[in-house]
């Protein structure tokens, strides 16, 4: 009886023993469940946070490109604004000069041609007889009111009596040996009148030049 007793305590504490250890594996087991689940869990969180901050900057990256592009666009058309008001600056500036040129110089072509009729009365004028006549009253007369038609329009004759040779107002139709040192490049004689018309030559003169 006492070793069927001792055998069933034995038997009865073993059990107690490996429920008390089962149980404390199923609750280890459970720990480690849970902290497996935790970190799981945490993990799914992190990654669903990184997703959505790669998405606000997905979502954010085109409004910073269109920024930009539009600041590229707004610096071409303000590009092509100066450029364009540039142009029509000069186009301005342009216009307004062919105005003012037309309105100064709109009676070259009538000067130019009257011109011959002016060489031919300073003709006339030289090989008039010395005593006084009609004709020769009437022929001065006339040369005096065309003077003076050009002196009104801004017609002026080209100087070149005892003048330095210029060609921006003279054209050397003849070369004469100069005499001495004091004469060269200087005009001899005038063969054709020179005229400039408000500043502007409309004829040179045609001299001889000493050489």
């Amino acid at each position: 009886m006492g070793l069927a007793r001792f055998l069933h305590y034995k038997f009865k504490n073993k059990t107690k023993k490996a429920k008390v250890m089962a149980n404390k594996e199923q609750e280890e087991a459970s720990k480690v469940a849970a902290e497996a689940a935790q970190e799981a869990e945490t993990e799914q969180q992190q990654t669903s946070e990184q997703t959505e901050g790669q998405t606000e900057e997905k979502a954010e990256t085109p409004e910073v490109d269109e920024a930009e592009q539009l600041k590229v666009k707004l610096a071409e058309e303000k590009d092509s604004y100066v450029r364009l008001l540039a142009e029509f600056d000069n186009y301005k500036k342009r216009t307004l000069k062919e105005k003012s040129d037309l309105l100064k110089y709109g009676g070259e072509n009538i000067i130019k041609a009257l011109l011959p009729v002016i060489d031919d009365f300073d003709r006339a004028v030289a090989n008039l007889p010395e005593e006084d006549s009609p004709i020769k009253e009437g022929i001065l007369l006339i040369q005096k009111k065309f003077l003076t038609f050009l002196e009104q329009n801004n017609v002026k004759v080209i100087e070149t009596k005892d003048a330095e040779f210029n060609t921006d107002f003279h054209e050397a139709a003849t070369l004469f040996p100069a005499a001495d040192e004091s004469q060269k490049n200087k005009i001899i004689d005038c063969i054709q009148k020179g005229y400039t018309y408000n500043d502007k030559v409309i004829r040179y003169a045609k001299v001889v030049v000493a050489q």
